[in-house]
C-alpha cells in the first residue's frame, strides 16, 4: 500500500490545476484510509527526490505543492503555446516590487519611493492578476488603502513565504521583472508576515 499511496499522491499532484495543502490531498482519501500528515510529507520529500534528475520537479510553495517544468526547458515547452507571454510595463513591475518588499503600503506611499504617480489601472492589473490586496487602512486622514502581495503572488514566484524574498538585487534575475533596469530606492531586507500584521495605526478588513 505504501508505493500505491505515493503513486496515487503523485498522481493527485499532476491532474491538480493548482497546488494541493496537505491537507487538501488528505481530503482527497476517504477517511478510513486517510494517511497522516506526516506519512503525506515523506512522500511528498521522496518525490521531490526522485524528480531531481528530471525535467519536471515538484516544488513546494505558499499554496501547496505542484508539479511543474524546470525553469531550463520554459523555452521549449512555451512553444506549445501559440500566445506570447504577457508583458508587463516599468510602472507596474515597479509598484509590484515595491508593495512586496515594503508591504503594507499606501498608494501614496508607491508613489513617494517611485517619484511619479501610480495610475490605477496598474493597481487594477495587480488585483486581477490577484498578485495584491487590500489588507486593511491607514488612520490617517482620507484613510487610504493598505496593499500586500498574495499567495498567489507567492505561488508565482515558487516562494513558500515572504522572509524567501530574494534581495531586490537578485530579484532583477527573476524573468519576470527583467523587462527594464528598474531601480528602486527600497532596503535590501524582505518583509515577514510578522511586520505586516503588526503595522501600526492600521484598520483592517474583515475577510
Amino acid at each position: 500500500m505504501n508505493n500505491q499511496l505515493k503513486d496515487i499522491l503523485e498522481a493527485l499532484l499532476f491532474a491538480a490545476s493548482e497546488p494541493l495543502s496537505i491537507v487538501e490531498l488528505q481530503n482527497l482519501f476517504l477517511l478510513e484510509d486517510r494517511p497522516d500528515k506526516h506519512r503525506v510529507r515523506d512522500y511528498m520529500l521522496q518525490l521531490q527526490k526522485e524528480y531531481l534528475e528530471k525535467p519536471i520537479e515538484l516544488v513546494e510553495v505558499a499554496s501547496g505543492y505542484r508539479f511543474q517544468v524546470k525553469t531550463k526547458y520554459a523555452t521549449w515547452v512555451s512553444r506549445l503555446w501559440e500566445e506570447k507571454p504577457v508583458k508587463y510595463g516599468r510602472a507596474l513591475l515597479e509598484t509590484l516590487a515595491i508593495v512586496a518588499y515594503q508591504q503594507p503600503a499606501t498608494r501614496g506611499e508607491i508613489e513617494d519611493i517611485r517619484g511619479v504617480a501610480v495610475s490605477t489601472n496598474t493597481i487594477r492589473t495587480l488585483m486581477e492578476r490577484d498578485w495584491i490586496r487590500v489588507v486593511g487602512y491607514k488612520e490617517v486622514p482620507g484613510k487610504p488603502a493598505l496593499y500586500a502581495t498574495t499567495a498567489t503572488f507567492l505561488d508565482y514566484f515558487n516562494l513558500q513565504t515572504l522572509a524567501e524574498l530574494p534581495p531586490l538585487a537578485e530579484l532583477m534575475d527573476i524573468n519576470l521583472l527583467e523587462t527594464g533596469d528598474i531601480q528602486l530606492q527600497l532596503g535590501e531586507q524582505a518583509p515577514t508576515e510578522k511586520n505586516i500584521n503588526e503595522e501600526s495605526n492600521i484598520t483592517r478588513t474583515l475577510n
